[in-house]
């Protein structure tokens, strides 16, 4: 029995790969039944065929060259469906409830959404938080309220925004939830490069965070810029020496300035035959391009260091069970993201730093005395 690779969407924009087991592969949007934790659940195809085994190599939920290990199980039928249905109807009400509880233990954490699992064998509850919170004993009334295993797990404002979906300032669903594969942080100096506003208000989403936008479409400046000369670089054209005041990269214009302060405005096309015909070069301006890691010092004035916050929540998940409260961790998700200090100590080949005394220090020195006062001691060793 030949088996193939499909891709199933659950609630909130979440897939996972499954492997079918037979020689007619479902359509796309066709709901079947999947195996999942401890139980089955019930989703819709989103991908299948060679689009399916592509995209499961190349997306961040993917499994890469290894073959899913779970299984879809069969087609649903229209009970599943109502089934579902009903399920889906009573998410809101278990999100409300999940919220009172919170409140009531004084927990500084926002539900986003709760979500049951198709056979009722789990309740999923997704929630955002600046800081890590101790809700040991939220799992545990969720537990006894719901009669079901409670999983509880942390995301960020971006995933939240991927999962509760809705429209952008553009008119467009999100890109987050509509097709970008992976959410990346977004730096200020992809906006720096893009000769943007740096007022938060205009190059920020619904998310609060820089939007997604700036982090695809920083390419395209990148490429462009490389063939146009360098802003505030003297070139030589049919007029003399001129200053690149500003370029156009969408309408291929340059802006220049002569000696005498008179701007002129000129295709690109046509300053590149003036510069080589005035026997000038121009070296096109060359722009890195700024990773995450890379990014300048100043960038927190947008993100402050709530990006960070977000990759340490992503995905961080306490699972509790009704019969089994007490396997909880002492404070809140630990994210596996996020070295260590350990990790984070010097590099094997710098030498530890050894704290020294002042030269000529005083560990040798007698004490001072001031007319019988008391011995002043000499300094730290």
């Amino acid at each position: 029995m030949a088996s193939h690779v499909i891709e199933v969407a659950f609630k909130g924009n979440r897939r996972e790969f499954y492997l079918w087991e037979s020689e007619e592969i479902p359509a796309v949007n066709t709901a079947v039944i999947v195996e999942a934790d401890r139980g089955e659940d019930l989703g819709r195809v989103y991908s299948i065929g060679e689009l399916a085994v592509t995209r499961n190599r190349g997306t961040p939920h993917g499994t890469g060259e290894d073959v899913p290990t779970r299984k879809a199980r069969r087609l649903a039928s229209s009970d599943d469906l109502h089934k579902h249905d009903e399920l889906r109807s009573q998410d809101e009400d278990a999100r409300r409830k999940a919220m009172e509880r919170v409140r009531a233990n004084s927990l500084v954490m926002k539900v986003s959404d709760a979500e049951w699992q198709w056979d009722r064998k789990k309740l999923t509850f997704y929630f955002t938080a600046e800081k890590r919170v101790d809700f040991r004993t939220l799992v545990r009334e969720l537990a006894a309220a719901f009669r079901t295993r409670i999983e509880l797990k942390q995301i960020g404002v971006r995933d939240e925004a991927k999962r509760l979906d809705g429209i952008g300032r553009c008119g467009r669903q999100y890109c987050s939830a509509s097709w970008l594969p992976e959410l990346r942080p977004v730096s200020l100096g992809v906006a720096k490069d893009q000769r943007l506003s740096l007022n938060p208000t205009q190059i920020s989403g619904a998310c609060g965070r820089l939007m997604c936008s700036l982090r695809y479409e920083h390419e395209f400046y990148v490429q462009a810029r490389r063939r146009f000369p360098k802003e505030g670089k003297t070139v030589r054209t049919s007029l003399g020496e001129e200053r690149v005041v500003s370029n156009d990269i969408f309408r291929e214009r340059v802006v220049l300035r002569n000696t005498e302060g008179e701007t002129r405005t000129i295709p690109l096309a046509e300053l590149l035959q003036e510069s080589e015909a005035a026997g000038g070069t121009i070296t096109p301006a060359v722009l890195e391009r700024i990773e995450p890691s890379r990014a300048p010092a100043n960038a927190g004035a947008l993100t402050s260091n709530r990006e960070s916050r977000d990759e340490r929540g992503k995905d961080a998940a306490v699972v509790v069970d009704e019969e089994a409260e007490g396997e909880l961790p002492s404070d809140g998700p630990e994210s596996p993201q996020t070295p260590t200090k350990t990790e984070q100590a010097t590099p094997p080949d710098r030498r530890p730093h050894r704290r020294r005394g002042r030269r000529g220090g005083r560990r040798n020195r007698g004490g001072r005395h001031d007319g019988g006062g008391p011995t002043t001691s000499g300094g730290p060793a």
